[in-house]
């Protein structure tokens, strides 16, 4: 079913919103970014009469309650943004009262799935090497339909509009799915854009098309990586990863984040980016510190030759240069990670660069995808959010959907 289709009058709609946004030491929003993402389908449900229902997951309590990721604290920031005064329940998992209770136009937030073990659908104490985790495990999936099961039992329909969380099959994201016909579950209009980006960046490649990558480690992005190889005209690895390539090349990288476990890995991916045709893009030079701070004493050098003692913390000049030479040209542009460690802003620059030449060649005509926490903080530390084509707000779930991998939350709506 399709939401612009749907009329939610007379209807409990139950949404499955991603509400794990940033708190502060006293418990309030930092950055509503995520609130304001999910407002087009929750006003769609209460402008058609519906009653809305909303739940989300905040942190990692894994199955227990703890105060400080109570969706509570966040009650305000969601009836300011809905326009309504949303009611709360202080117990997911038994709701019955305040959804009997709701009235069409008016909306409800559910306390943290995560407060509950099913909702993850993972044992709890137990270690998966232990002989019982197999029977515990199984166990525990079926409390987690019956969870699931709870959940759908307090609406007419479903609405998923989580991507962030779309890449889990946890009770809430995928399994609740199964309580509901074709007819009344749906993706929410941020899900429908995400998905669209997503097919726009892989199905629909205006070249030249420019993947920028980012990170400490070459470990966690090497799906996304060979997915990429096969796809790419430039590919720029960047941030940590670089001293990972630089070593692997025989270079000196002082104190730099380093696998060295991960040598061959990197020698192979520049030899498959050879075999492809894909023009690699390493950082050649970088500003190093000597102490892992804002304030470090700085310098800068080769990558391959960084002095004992200093780590590489940025890019250089000399590499920046070079990154917004692939940026530039290109038609179909995907950034996901820091190019340094922006959250010390004497370290920003080489990130910014990148920023900067993504919003010029966006305004050249480039389709432009921003996604992961760090480039979304990024690109919003710079003010340039309204420069970019699209900045999704799913971070593992988006690397997923490039790596070509199903995205449970999508598979349980569409039947895929």
């Amino acid at each position: 079913m399709n939401i612009d289709q749907f009329n939610f009058a007379g209807k409990k709609a139950i949404v499955r919103v991603d509400f794990n946004v940033p708190l502060d030491e006293n418990g309030n929003v930092t950055d509503e970014t995520r609130i304001r993402g999910a407002l087009p389908t929750l006003k769609k449900v209460l402008a058609d009469g519906g009653a809305l229902i909303m739940m989300s997951h905040m942190g990692k309590p894994k199955g227990k309650v703890k105060p400080e990721l109570s969706l509570k604290q966040i009650v305000k920031n969601v009836s300011d943004a809905l326009g309504v005064d949303v009611k709360f329940a202080a117990d997911c998992g038994n709701a019955d009262k305040e959804v009997a209770e709701l009235k069409a136009g008016e909306a409800l937030l559910l306390e943290n799935l995560r407060y509950y073990p099913e909702e993850e659908g993972k044992p709890v104490g137990i270690d998966k090497e232990d002989p019982a985790y197999s029977e515990a495990k199984k166990e525990m999936k079926e409390r987690q339909k019956e969870f699931a099961k709870k959940l759908a039992s307090y609406a007419d329909c479903y609405v998923m509009d989580a991507f962030g969380t779309a890449h889990r099959r946890h009770a809430s994201t995928a399994v609740i799915a199964d309580y509901f016909d074709a007819d009344n579950k749906m993706l929410g209009y941020l899900m429908e854009k995400e998905v669209q980006a997503v097919d726009n960046v892989l199905s629909n490649i205006k070249r030249p098309f420019t993947a920028i990558m980012g990170g400490s480690k070459v470990s966690t992005k090497i799906g996304i990586i060979e997915n990429l190889l096969g796809k790419v005209d430039n590919l720029i690895l960047c941030g940590g990863m670089t001293y990972t390539f630089a070593k692997a090349q025989g270079g000196n990288i002082g104190n730099s984040i380093c696998e060295n476990d991960k040598l061959d890995l990197a020698l192979d991916i520049i030899k498959k980016a050879k075999e492809n045709g894909v023009n690699l893009v390493l950082g050649t030079d970088c500003i190093a510190g000597d102490d892992f701070k804002n304030d470090a004493n700085t310098q800068i050098c080769q990558a391959n030759n960084i002095p004992e003692g200093w780590e590489g913390m940025d890019a250089g000049p000399e590499t920046r240069k070079k990154f917004a030479n692939a940026i530039e040209g290109a038609k179909t542009i995907l950034w996901n990670g820091p190019a340094g460690v922006f959250e010390f802003d004497n370290f920003a620059g080489g990130s910014k660069a990148i920023a900067e030449a993504i919003a010029k060649a966006t305004a050249n005509g480039a389709f432009s995808l921003i996604g992961g926490g760090d480039s979304v903080a990024c690109i919003n530390k710079f003010g340039m959010a309204d420069q970019v084509s699209y900045i999704s707000t799913g971070g593992g779930a988006l690397l997923e959907a490039i790596e070509g991998k199903v995205l449970p939350g999508v598979a349980a709506i569409k039947g895929e």
